[in-house]
């Protein structure tokens, strides 16, 4: 009966902690959403094109950072053959050489639908969107302590 309890527990717990870090990500991706739009001062032909296109290569990266972090996950340098690192690292090469692609892909797509100048102010936007995400969690992270 305990041992029935405490896994019902344990489920709960887990099953409580993915949906809260699934929560997290879904509120960041909803305040990046809200900032860049605040930022880019899109037009309202500019945006039924412009967002489209934008999650469709947010959703692609996201999948690179999934597989990046998956390959390497786990991995101890001093425990692998010269092989087995060779063959991580001509891996980790081809998922940045991905990485790239993708931000010319987004970058040739976007040239259609903006001027330069607010595809400019979109990597602006981002970079200022990360910066204050980083302080946000830093400064969480230092009431912890």
């Amino acid at each position: 009966m305990n041992k029935t309890i405490i896994t019902i527990l344990v489920t709960l717990f887990v099953s409580a902690s993915v949906f809260a870090q699934r929560l997290d990500k879904e509120k960041i991706k909803t305040l990046k959403i809200a900032h860049l739009t605040e930022k880019l001062d899109l037009t309202e032909s500019e945006a039924q094109k412009f967002w489209p296109v934008y999650n469709a290569i947010e959703d692609e990266k996201s999948k690179l950072r999934i597989k990046s972090t998956n390959i390497r996950k786990d991995k101890i340098a001093d425990k692998l053959s010269e092989k087995e690192a060779k063959s991580l690292l001509l891996e980790m090469e081809k998922i940045e050489k991905e990485k790239v692609q993708l931000q010319s892909k987004l970058l040739n797509q976007l040239l259609e639908i903006l001027p330069a100048k607010k595809i400019l102010k979109l990597y602006q936007a981002e970079r200022s969107f990360k910066h204050k995400i980083f302080e946000e969690y830093k400064k969480r992270h230092s009431k912890e302590k």
